[in-house]
């Protein structure tokens, strides 16, 4: 049996130890020599502050000075561009300096009073020497005099310095103490650090061991990863930011032609050039540092083999176990065949498409010779019936029973040639005309259609009897007219082929389908047909019974086919000879669209 060496983790309660240790040891002894360097910085600044000062008033006293010696010099007949510029040049580094001096002093109150009445007896001065050197020679003993004995400075110079000096040595003390505080500090630390760095060499090293054996536990599952990788037939490819490949299966190595090592090769010079569109390149690019995914994308790519073929690239950003880098997790699919078939059922839909467009143009120019037709024919009817009937009466009794009989054949061919005409108007409109979709309800149609054929049928025939069996009926979505178009030629045949029987039963009912349409039916028991004839009963002019025995046009189930085409629906009829018929019709339920509601068929 094989056994398996796991690593265990550090526990928490020895991380928060040395979490506490590494803040004693480490953290406290930067704060400490942190503390210490501000410190010493501080008192080497305050060192160097009183140095500064110090120097600021041997300046301060040479340039005094200066204007002096220039100004005597002056008085006494040395009167020439040096002197005047060393003059012009103390007396412009005079005031700054005193100000320099200000501003190093402000925060010592008595070292300000002093430099206050120093900067009085500088401006006084000044301008007694000012005075000697617009004299020039003509300058008078005693304006010299005070320059030299008036408004002392050299004492107050002193005074200050001095002061400077007393606390330089207060200061230069202060700053070796917080130095040798700051060294023992230092080595203090050092020490400290040195025994934590042995602390955790010796804990390493007894970590290392457990982390070789998980290691060692890790790559045999990473080579199981790669074994079960190699197996799955999708090419997969790993890159990384700069398009370089990271890993990939042997199904990728084949479909690209992969032979010797890949690794770290930029994606784009793997497959004879199948990855150096800029196109795709992006998309990964994009997938890897905007967190975008790739789905679907279809490429052509020239393979190593020298067929173009038809990719489905999909990619999606993945984070590595054991890097912080994240690749990009690219899977390829050759739908090449797919797409074949894809572009033969297009071109057979395109080759359909024209077919169709073929049977709409012949349907449109059946309508349109259909349409004109009937117009064109219904004048010499017209003349045919009405030069009949006036020749009928203009003959009175002097026409025999031959003639009279080949009247009457004439009159009522042309009265039945009219009808036929207007059924098909009638139909021809059915195709034409535009939905007018609302809500029907068809309960009512069914009503005002009943009472105009029981209106006929008193007119027609008086000793007839029609017993009307009529359910519940919905609210439908369509076309009220051509609705109403359907009823009245389902009702009428159902009357028309029920004449010889006493009393006529028709019966008219509605179910629910289970995917929410609405099935009509239409039942009579009337003469019915041979149901071998059934796939005529539709069509223009077919009619399953002799004229002089029922008449009609043959065009009205044609119409209502139609019209239910036009609205989504279909119908279908059941019977057998003598025994009636039922015409059973599907629409969709209220509320639904038709379909194709606005295409006139």
């Amino acid at each position: 049996m094989s056994s398996r060496i796991r690593y265990n983790p550090l526990p928490q309660w020895r991380l928060l130890a040395l979490g506490a240790a590494i803040v004693l040891i480490v953290v406290a002894p930067f704060l400490l020599l942190r503390k210490a360097t501000l410190d010493s910085r501080d008192a080497w600044q305050r060192v160097t502050h009183t140095h500064n000062v110090a120097a600021a008033m041997h300046a301060l006293a040479s340039d005094v000075r200066n204007l002096e010696a220039g100004a005597l010099a002056i008085a006494n007949g040395v009167d020439n561009e040096s002197v005047r510029a060393r003059i012009a040049e103390s007396r412009e580094r005079i005031a700054p300096t005193v100000l320099e001096v200000q501003r190093l002093t402000r925060d010592d109150a008595d070292q300000q009073v002093r430099i206050g009445g120093l900067q009085s007896n500088i401006a006084l001065r000044a301008h007694q020497a000012e005075r000697i050197v617009d004299a020039g020679t003509g300058a008078s003993p005693e304006a010299v005099e005070r320059l030299v004995t008036d408004y002392p400075i050299q004492r107050l110079i002193e005074e200050i310095i001095a002061e400077e000096q007393a606390r330089l040595e207060s200061r230069q003390a202060r700053a070796e103490r917080i130095g040798e505080r700051a060294t023992m500090a230092s080595w203090t630390a050092m020490v400290a650090q040195l025994l934590l760095l042995g602390g955790v060499l010796w804990f390493s090293a007894r970590q290392l061991g457990r982390r070789m054996d998980a290691e060692r536990t890790a790559t045999r599952a990473s080579a199981r990863a790669a074994v079960v990788l190699d197996t799955v037939r999708e090419p997969i490819v790993l890159v990384d930011g700069g398009m370089r490949v990271v890993m990939h299966n042997a199904a990728f190595a084949e479909l690209y032609g992969v032979e010797e090592d890949i690794l770290d090769r930029p994606l784009p010079a793997i497959g004879g050039g199948a990855w150096e569109k800029g196109e795709i390149l992006r998309r990964l690019s994009d997938v890897l540092t905007r967190g975008r995914e790739l789905w679907d994308h279809e490429q052509r790519q020239l393979t190593v083999d020298g067929v173009e073929r038809t990719m489905l690239i999909n990619a999606r950003r993945m984070p590595l176990p054991d890097s912080a880098d994240a690749v990009v997790l690219v899977t390829v699919s050759d739908i090449s065949l797919q797409k074949a078939s894809e572009q033969r059922i297009h071109e057979l839909n395109r080759q359909l498409q024209g077919k169709v467009e073929q049977v709409s143009d012949v349907n449109r120019e059946l309508e349109a010779f259909s349409y004109s037709v009937s117009h064109d024919l219904r004048a010499p009817l017209r003349h045919i019936a009405g030069f009949g009937g006036k020749l009928e009466r203009h003959l009175g009794d002097a026409v025999d029973d031959k003639g009279r009989h080949y009247l009457e054949v004439m009159i009522g061919s042309a009265g039945r040639m009219s009808a036929l005409i207007d059924d098909l108007l009638v139909y021809s409109r059915l195709g034409r005309s535009a939905l007018r979709l609302q809500l029907v309800d068809m309960q009512s149609l069914v009503a005002e259609t009943r009472a105009m054929l029981d209106a006929n049928n008193a007119a027609d025939s008086p000793g007839h009897r029609i017993e009307w069996r009529i359910g519940p009926l919905p609210v439908v979505t369509g076309d009220e007219n051509m609705l109403r178009q359907v009823w009245l030629n389902l009702l009428g045949n159902a009357v028309k082929y029920s004449r010889g029987r006493e009393p006529a039963v028709i019966e008219v009912g509605c179910v629910r389908d289970d995917d929410g349409g609405h099935r009509f039916h239409v039942r009579d028991n009337g003469a019915g047909f041979d149901m071998k004839y059934a796939d005529k009963l539709f069509g223009v002019f077919q009619r399953l019974h002799a004229a002089d025995e029922f008449p009609g046009t043959g065009i009205g189930l044609a119409s209502v086919r139609r019209v239910l085409g036009r609205h989504g629906g279909r119908i279908w009829a059941e019977a057998a000879p003598g025994e009636g018929a039922t015409f059973h019709f599907i629409l969709s339920a209220a509320g639904d669209a038709p379909a194709l509601a606005g295409t006139p068929t």
